[in-house]
């Protein structure tokens, strides 16, 4: 069985330690056309995720004819909110005609895309023209946003046959069980303990976890967890949702959750949970001067 010499890359990216699968890829020398590519779009898928598109933007040509490149660089345009809504129109197009890029990056990417966009049956779409252990778990998590989880329970099965061991498959076990709930919930729990205990703690980490506790109704467990979260980036968006959520179960005062929403807005002001409470608000308004 061969090695996969990207394993320490794709892990870190997976696990949300960006800065780590950045470090990994300077480090990795390879001199492979295909090796070199997938570091590439990895290291850039990080640095999207840090909130620095404009890395990624002034690094790969928009004349680039790599269409994994292209695809990056897409999600790196769509991070800006003046092209957001024309990045996303181009990606719906594409899919709708069939004529949207197969590659695999290209697939997960305009399935982030249509997912960010309440479309998750265009991203099931796309998503079906790929068979890697990401896109599956894409699949799981597309899934589970259209409440399907007869259906994500089957994906991840697939991926179980795979490699059931993979971290991509523990996350999507993690996802599968906080959807069905009850005494599945500590199972999700030890998974992402499990990931934080070999790999290290990361953001996305422990907001999943404190997501978990959540639902178990451990408000103030939860409450912790994201305050380290925040320790490690100040300007996590699902942290700070998270928080306004726990806000609200713990009685905080109104104070301390209009700070986190407007820190929501003033670091993603496209963010789809912003969308849904200015839609909330502009039907409230609506309703008072009917």
């Amino acid at each position: 069985m061969s090695v996969d010499r990207l394993f320490d890359i794709k892990n870190a990216f997976f696990l949300g330690h960006y800065q780590q699968c950045i470090l990994e890829a300077q480090k990795l020398i390879t001199k492979v056309e295909e090796e070199k590519l997938a570091k590439d779009v990895f290291t850039y898928r990080s640095y999207i995720a840090q909130g620095k598109a404009t890395v990624v933007l002034s690094e790969i040509s928009e004349r680039t004819d790599n269409p994994s490149l292209k695809a990056v660089r897409r999600l790196a345009e769509y991070q800006t909110p003046s092209n957001k809504k024309r990045i996303a129109n181009e990606v719906q197009s594409e899919v709708s005609s069939g004529t949207a890029p197969t590659d695999d990056t290209s697939c997960i990417v305009a399935a982030l895309i249509l997912n960010e966009e309440g479309n998750p049956e265009d991203a099931m779409r796309i998503l079906s023209k790929s068979s890697s252990l990401e896109a599956r778990s894409a699949t799981v998590f597309t899934l589970l946003q259209m409440d399907r989880v007869d259906l994500a329970v089957k994906e991840l099965k697939k991926m179980n046959e795979i490699d059931e061991d993979a971290t991509l498959t523990q996350l999507a076990l993690a996802w599968v069980n906080m959807a069905v709930g009850k005494d599945k919930l500590k199972d999700a729990y030890y998974i992402y303990q499990e990931m934080m205990d070999k790999y290290g703690q990361s953001p996305q980490l422990l907001v999943s976890q404190s997501a978990v506790l959540i639902l178990q109704g451990k408000y103030k467990e939860a409450e912790a967890l994201l305050h380290e979260a925040q320790l490690r980036d100040s300007n996590n968006c699902d942290a700070l949702v998270n928080l306004v959520a726990v806000s609200q179960f713990l009685g905080k005062d109104h104070e301390v959750m209009k700070r986190y929403i407007a820190q929501l807005r003033d670091i993603d002001s496209t963010h789809p949970w912003v969308a849904d409470l200015q839609a909330k608000e502009a039907l409230f308004d609506e309703l008072v001067t009917a």
